[in-house]
């Protein structure tokens, strides 16, 4: 090994322990301008500490709808480059980066018509194959996710985790089976929205559904489900549910918004709601909403249901022309909501809880819990006709 000593030949080093020179001490207005300097620093402002918190722990989305919106300008012949980016949609990779976002919930839904002219299935899976297509275009930006434990694996390699849906509940045509098809293809979250056995309330049908879901480990999405659905479902799940993309009733009347009651069941539930920043959804008195009108509505939803049952969803990919949250145009803002709520109080803890760790906690429980009914159900084999009245 190398001497690491001084050189024995150096006479400064050979002085005794005790005749050690005294440390100089500064001028006194040396020492009092350091005390002032440091006296006087400027905090980081409140959009530097977004910055940082996003860096750490990004934004979690409930909803994104690029997916339908792709297929719709395909079948015009339009394309898109989702890593370049493109003005004429408000997603696209820069734009994410910037934002601070850190995982997505890709949705699957399929128009109503699709559903009535008995496509359903069909172009869910091919939205599910755009969406693979998508993340396979993208190696560097993006990564399928299939669980909580992905999360985390794409944000330590700086990508963003990509989750397949919500799919619509009419779309599983009435069939456990085609649920379980799903599954087996990555889709991790069910709307009930739209399907007949979950239209006010739950049948027979809609519960076994339910359960079906508890033991795959996707998760119950209630976003436009009626009261009743929500209510009869959160009696039933025994895995948190989510709202990916809704906001607080009592602040704006909207079908797609939640009454304090539902939240209150949502909070016991352990669940998450995933405020969207739809202008629809969060204007009140008729006045185009801004930053500071979603941040209510998280406020609301998080005074309600709990801090542990609140989370975020742009509700983006759409075109650009689309009526948006003044300040929230795209996916670029998430930073200037992060920043109000700085600005409102909020700590880090609820800062990073609202991002990322309400939604990955549903997840991984979810997925839990999914082990443990494995072990003690099977899949189930009920039919609609079996449970349901089958003239409804």
């Amino acid at each position: 090994m190398a001497d690491l000593r001084d050189d024995p030949q150096d006479s400064d080093s050979t002085s005794a322990v005790g005749d050690l020179d005294a440390p100089t001490q500064p001028p006194a207005e040396e020492a009092t301008a350091t005390a002032t300097a440091t006296a006087t620093a400027t905090p980081a402002s409140s959009a530097e500490r977004a910055d940082a918190l996003l860096a750490s722990h990004p934004v979690i989305d409930g909803h994104n709808s690029l997916a339908p919106t792709l297929l719709r300008r395909r079948a015009a012949g339009h394309s898109h480059d989702l890593e370049l980016g493109e003005n004429f949609l408000d997603t696209d990779m820069p734009r994410i980066r910037a934002g601070g976002l850190g995982a997505q919930f890709w949705s699957l839904q399929v128009a109503g018509d699709a559903d009535d002219e008995g496509r359903g299935v069909s172009t869910t899976l091919e939205l599910i194959d755009l969406v693979r297509d998508l993340i396979a275009s993208c190696p560097d930006s993006l990564r399928l996710a299939l669980g909580a434990g992905d999360l985390a694996d794409a944000r330590n390699c700086g990508r963003v985790a990509s989750l397949l849906g919500p799919v619509s509940g009419r779309a599983i045509g009435d069939s456990l089976a085609t649920l379980r098809a799903y599954h087996f293809l990555g889709v991790r979250v069910l709307a009930l929205a739209g399907a007949r056995w979950a239209d006010k309330g739950l049948t027979r049908f809609g519960q076994e559904a339910v359960r079906e879901m508890n033991r795959l480990g996707v998760v119950v999405d209630l976003s436009g489900a009626s009261d009743e659905t929500a209510r009869a479902t959160l009696a039933v799940t025994r895995a948190p549910a989510m709202f990916s993309h809704s906001a607080a009733g009592a602040l704006t009347e909207n079908p797609g918004n939640v009454p304090d009651e539902i939240l209150a069941l949502l909070g016991a539930n352990g669940g998450v709601c995933m405020v969207s920043f739809a202008p629809a959804l969060t204007s009140r008195d008729g006045r185009a909403p801004a930053v500071s009108a979603v941040a209510d509505h998280v406020e609301r939803v998080r005074d309600v249901a709990g801090p542990q049952c609140v989370g975020l969803s742009g509700t983006y990919g759409r075109e650009a022309d689309t009526p948006s949250t003044a300040g929230l145009e795209d996916t670029s803002c998430y930073p200037r909501l992060i920043t109000e709520l700085l600005d409102r109080g909020w700590d880090d803890t609820a800062i990073t809880d609202l991002t990322w760790d309400n939604a990955a906690r549903v997840l991984r429980d979810t997925e839990f819990l999914a082990r443990a009914a494995q072990g003690r159900r099977s899949a189930s084999t009920a039919t609609i006709e079996e449970l349901d009245d089958s003239r409804r």
